[in-house]
């Protein structure tokens, strides 16, 4: 009446069952495995005792300590105290402690108290700090890294930390009304 199941014997059926449950241990076949987390590159140091003339670009971070004479392209940009740059920079982040006779332009540029620049900056921010000594015309834009861009507005003319906001232009004189 009752008869033996086989569930409980080890048979081939029993065999190709355990081959087909989940392994929860082993790599799955796609082997989807995320990429570790891509670590940032250190910047690269020029140290003080170092002239370079000529262009620099990079898409990395730049720290300059020494002196260049020649044009700086960089993701990040760090004038150090002691460095003097002559040429044009442009980074998307830009912070002068020292030198730089030229034009500046990024998307984040900062001028802190030690910081002589000589040139116009063509910026998105700007922070200057008190003590900081600039010669030269801020303007804003959207884009200041856009190659080849005419200035839409005359920018304005500063000595010193701060900045003076651009005055309209009289048309003409206005009429005496008595």
């Amino acid at each position: 009446m009752f008869s033996k199941s086989k569930i409980n014997d080890p048979g081939p059926k029993a065999e190709a069952d355990k081959s087909r449950a989940p392994d929860y241990g082993a790599k799955p076949s796609t082997d989807f495995t995320p990429s570790p987390p891509k670590t940032k590159p250190a910047a690269s140091v020029l140290s003080s005792d170092l002239t370079i003339t000529g262009n620099l670009r990079t898409t990395g971070d730049i720290q300059v300590e020494g002196t260049v004479e020649g044009d700086i392209r960089a993701h990040l940009l760090t004038v150090g105290e002691s460095a003097t740059i002559r040429g044009e920079i442009v980074a998307d982040d830009i912070v002068v402690n020292g030198r730089v006779i030229g034009r500046v332009r990024g998307l984040k540029v900062r001028l802190t108290s030690t910081a002589r620049v000589e040139g116009d900056i063509i910026h998105k921010t700007i922070a200057i700090e008190s003590g900081a000594h600039f010669e030269g015309s801020v303007q804003r834009q959207d884009d200041p890294l856009a190659v080849g861009r005419a200035p839409a507005v005359p920018a304005a003319t500063t000595t010193g930390a701060a900045s003076a906001a651009p005055q309209p232009a009289a048309s003409k004189p206005a009429a005496d009304s008595k």
